[in-house]
């Protein structure tokens, strides 16, 4: 059961709606791969009510930039950045999500969407029960699509995923390693960067850490036709994997939960049609390089809500106004993607260099504005750090004045 949906479930409750929850799996989902909640993440956490459920699981172990050799060099953490981000696993978030969840909202697992038609006055989904086998019809007053990158009910309503899902041709696979990597202490996370091709080990105070292995593909179909840590392997081939590598590779075969995809973004014109509206991962996918899919869907789950309950009457100007509002943070997510991804992946070694040289930058004056400008800090405090629906109702400064309605 993905975040978005668990939040904004909640929040339209708050708003009373009685809201549906639809879940293919059969079971809520636990553990998943590291997050980190920016600013805007944090604020939405805060007015939704899951803060006082989370706690940030950050190491304060000095992490490492380390090669295949096995030399060692400082390197840096996310939680370093000016922001200081909540850093956690997706299944922290879920849970806390869960827990605010009201005991009178409804939750039907293995159920899907087969059909939705809408009208003026409402929205009739056939719903199919993939346990029993059987399908029924019934009717909403609003149908949020909730369901992640591959959405269902995107493609029901908005067309096919290929009008909307763009490739940037890297792949990702992520996973939690159970104990401690070889050459790193307990919580401690460390970065094996090349050209092309990294490793990253996110490292928690309290919780085995997680590993995200990235690379580059000129044929991202073809990385699917066989098991992902064989084409994990090939894509860091050659040369041998070095232990650190290695201990990575044996983990991700043995692994039970395994995320292997491709690096997609979701891009629409608009987010709702009629009464439909689509929300997180299956609207607006930043991709998980922009580290904000988390934040910018708990962010969207209580822009939603409090929008509806400024507009009890007019769905479609709730509906325009939330739009509105949301979407010029995510146009920046989106645009400023592919530098987010250089953080993770970069594509020559003289971007490497400059992310060895961060920690030594770190010790001048003017050092720390070169580093801060190489990591595009002001706009990373400016649109990941502010309280986006603070802004959008006018409560907080906003990035985008011209947005912000309601001040």
């Amino acid at each position: 059961m993905g975040v978005s949906g668990l939040a904004v479930a909640g929040r339209l409750r708050r708003a009373g709606w009685q809201p549906v929850l639809v879940e293919r799996a059969p079971a809520r989902r636990s553990g998943g791969y590291f997050v980190a909640l920016f600013g805007a993440g944090q604020a939405a956490a805060r007015r939704l009510g899951l803060a006082e459920h989370l706690h940030d699981r950050t190491s304060d172990r000095q992490a490492l930039a380390l090669d295949r050799s096995g030399r060692a060099r400082p390197g840096m953490s996310l939680s370093e950045l000016p922001t200081k981000p909540w850093l956690m696993l997706r299944g922290d978030v879920e849970k806390a999500a869960y827990a605010v969840l009201p005991d009178d909202v409804e939750v039907r697992y293995s159920t899907v969407p087969t059909a939705i038609e809408q009208d003026a006055d409402g929205v009739t989904v056939t719903l199919a029960d993939l346990v029993a086998g059987t399908s029924a019809t019934e009717r909403f007053d609003l149908v949020v699509g909730a369901d992640g990158l591959r959405s269902t009910v995107r493609s029901l309503v908005f067309g096919p995923h290929e009008r909307y899902l763009h490739r940037l041709g890297y792949l990702i696979a992520a996973f939690e390693y159970p104990g401690t990597l070889p050459g790193l202490a307990p919580g401690q996370g460390a970065t094996l960067l090349e050209p092309h091709r990294s490793l990253w080990v996110f490292a928690f105070a309290d919780h085995h850490p997680t590993i995200l292995l990235s690379y580059r593909t000129e044929d991202v179909d073809a990385e699917f036709t066989r098991p992902p840590a064989e084409s994990v392997r090939a894509a860091f081939g050659p040369q041998p994997p070095g232990s650190l590598l290695s201990a990575a590779f044996e983990e991700l075969e043995r692994a039970d939960a395994v995320l292997f995809d491709s690096a997609e973004q979701v891009r629409l014109d608009t987010w709702h049609r009629g009464r439909v509206v689509l929300l997180g991962d299956a609207a607006w996918c930043v991709t998980l390089y922009a580290g904000m899919g988390v934040s910018s869907g708990l962010a969207g789950a209580d822009l939603l809500g409090t929008m509806l309950e400024r507009h009890p009457d007019d769905v479609t100007a709730a509906l325009r106004e939330w739009e509105h509002g949301l979407r010029p943070y995510l146009d920046y997510y989106q645009e400023n993607a592919p530098a987010d991804r250089r953080i993770f992946v970069a594509d020559n070694r003289w971007q490497i260099r400059l992310r060895r040289a961060m920690p030594v930058l770190g010790r001048t004056r003017l050092g720390r504005r070169l580093a801060d400008r190489i990591m595009r800090v002001d706009d990373l405090v400016t649109y990941k750090g502010s309280d986006i629906v603070g802004a959008v109702l006018g409560e907080v400064p906003s990035p985008f004045p011209e947005r912000a309605r309601y001040a």
